[in-house]
């Protein structure tokens, strides 16, 4: 629905505090006082949640006529957008309403008489078509004067909002993702029940972890019911979540489509497109393995991780912290949780890869920051962290700027060989000091 902005609480009855020197054996005067809904606590909680991506998209708002946020559903595009919408004159338009669709039946027209706002369009491959009545509105504004802050896309597949905006927006509009929650916008204490429970809002603020574990139950049926059959493929609901959770099981695994293909019963062409939707839809994420002239045999296969750790759980059953340690999984899901947190907050033009040979010489997670520096970075879940040889002979073959071990532990030391051994939330705040 179409959203001006505006604060709306309900008044309850509340027993004040007595003064001291009042009389104990009078009634306590009652007087009023605001509460908020369960689901307002929970956006005010998420606000208070400090949001690295804030002051980028703010930047970007102050230079662009437009910027595309994009995100998987439920992350907190909308609450994000809204905070930002209090700062300036906004109109806010969600697309899956029937009434905001309508407004936008003589697109021109209608955003015409807010020219002067920020407006906020969310979900907006609903109304592909859009695209090229925004190019025209920019023009005539850049020719008025206004050139930036415009218009700000919500979308929550970044393949299909790319292919049809950049043809028409080329040059006018920039593109940000955002995340789930990460390891380094909640306090050290907070990263065990992050990791356990995912970085959506709703998943890690929930009251319980069983609370939680329902939310991430609904939210993959809702995936698989109703948000994927509107943007298009005509999947099998259950076919797609036996695929989804064949992933969490082989999570950090290479990529072996014909052993998929044949668990579904489908080619391998089927089992790649299925795996096209989930990383467009931002919930996989496809690591490609490092390839240069190095004169070794490399592996070619991506890895392929379930991007949300909370969601991971939840598809094999997962609901506490015991059931994700008792569970072999569990490495590997440290191992994703952290390849999130650290490539959310590498430098832009970060390039994020894994390296493997034939004869075992591997790296987790190789990343090349800008200036073509090369940080080699090994995951160990154990808090007594150990390098394996194959992480040696790896640093041999690429002889990188940096060799790190990142571990859950609280203190940063080093080991042979000039590796460091740190802490996620070090190490993540070394890589946003690169930014």
């Amino acid at each position: 629905m179409q959203k001006q902005l505006g604060h709306a609480s309900a008044v309850a009855t509340s027993i004040s505090p007595k003064p001291a020197d009042s009389n104990p054996y009078e009634p306590a005067r009652r007087e009023p006082r605001f509460f908020l809904a369960q689901s307002e606590l929970h956006s005010i909680i998420a606000r208070m949640i400090e949001r690295r991506i804030t002051t980028e998209l703010t930047e970007l708002l102050d230079s662009m006529p437009a910027v595309a946020l994009l995100g998987p559903r439920q992350v907190g595009k909308t609450t994000l957008a809204l905070e930002i919408a209090e700062r300036r004159p906004s109109i806010y338009l969600d697309l899956e309403s029937d009434a905001d669709r309508a407004r936008l039946a003589e697109p021109e027209l209608y955003l015409a008489d807010h020219e002067d706002k920020l407006v906020i369009l969310d979900e907006v491959h609903r109304l592909p078509n859009l695209f090229q009545n925004l190019r025209g509105l920019i023009d005539r504004g850049r020719r008025s004067g206004r050139k930036a802050g415009r218009f700000l896309l919500l979308g929550s597949a970044s393949i299909d909002l790319l292919k049809q905006s950049g043809e028409t927006l080329a040059g006018r509009i920039a593109y940000l993702e955002m995340h789930p929650i990460d390891g380094l916008e909640v306090g050290a204490g907070d990263l065990g029940p992050l990791w356990v429970r995912g970085g959506f809002p709703d998943s890690f603020l929930a009251a319980s972890d069983r609370a939680s574990q329902r939310w991430r139950l609904d939210f993959i049926r809702t995936y698989l019911e109703r948000d994927i059959p509107l943007l298009g493929p005509r999947i099998p609901a259950e076919t797609l979540r036996r695929f989804w959770t064949m992933l969490a099981h082989h999570q950090a695994g290479l990529l072996n489509a014909a052993e998929f293909a044949r668990a579904l019963g489908v080619d391998g062409k089927t089992v790649a497109s299925y795996l096209d939707l989930l990383v467009d839809l931002l919930l996989v994420r496809r690591l490609e393995p490092w390839h240069a002239n190095v004169g070794k045999r490399l592996v070619k296969s991506p890895r392929v991780y379930v991007r949300d750790s909370g969601i991971t759980h939840t598809l094999l059953g997962l609901a506490t912290q015991e059931d994700v340690l008792g569970h072999p999984v569990a490495g590997a899901s440290w191992e994703g949780f952290v390849i999130e947190t650290l490539t959310a907050a590498a430098p832009a033009g970060t390039l994020s890869h894994f390296y493997r040979t034939a004869a075992g010489a591997e790296i987790d997670l190789l990343l090349t920051l800008p200036g073509q520096r090369l940080w080699a970075i090994e995951v160990k879940r154990s808090l007594t962290p150990k390098v394996e040889k194959g992480f040696h002979q790896a640093c041999e073959d690429l002889a990188p700027e940096r060799r790190i071990v990142v571990f859950p532990g609280a203190e940063r030391f080093p080991l042979k060989h000039g590796i460091e051994a740190m802490p996620l939330r070090d190490l993540g705040r070394a890589l946003l000091g690169e930014a």
